[in-house]
C-alpha cells in the first residue's frame, strides 16, 4: 500500500502545483486587483484627467470674468455685455438679426 502512494505522490504534487499556478494566474489577469482592472482604471484616470483639464479651463474663464467685474477693475464694456445677456436687452443703436431657429416669431408684429 505504501508503494502505491509513492507512485502517485509526484503526480499529485504536480497537479497541486498546476492548480495553484492556474488559480493565481487567473486572479492575476481577471481579479479585482488584476491586470484587466488596472487597465480599466488607467482608462478612467485618463478620461477624468481630460475632464479635469476642461473644468480648469472653464474655471479660469469664470475667474477672469469675475475679476473683470470687480470694482477695482470694472470694465464698462464687460458690465454692459453681462447686463444685456442676463436681461436680454439691446441698445437702441444695435442692429438685431433674428434667427428663425432661436427667436420666437410669434411675438413679432405681422406686416
Amino acid at each position: 500500500m505504501g508503494c502505491a502512494l509513492m507512485r502517485w505522490r509526484p503526480i499529485l504534487t504536480s497537479l497541486t502545483c498546476l492548480a495553484l499556478i492556474s488559480y493565481f494566474t487567473y486572479h492575476l489577469l481577471t481579479g479585482d486587483h488584476g491586470m484587466r482592472s488596472r487597465a480599466e482604471l488607467q482608462n478612467r484616470v485618463a478620461a477624468l484627467q481630460g475632464e479635469l483639464a476642461g473644468l480648469k479651463a472653464v474655471r479660469a474663464r469664470i475667474e477672469r470674468d469675475v475679476d473683470l467685474m470687480r470694482a477695482s477693475h470694472l470694465d464698462p464694456d464687460m458690465l454692459d455685455e453681462q447686463v444685456r445677456a442676463i436681461l436680454n436687452f439691446a441698445h437702441p443703436n444695435d442692429i438685431v438679426i433674428l434667427d428663425g431657429n432661436t427667436a420666437s416669431t410669434a411675438a413679432l408684429p405681422k406686416p
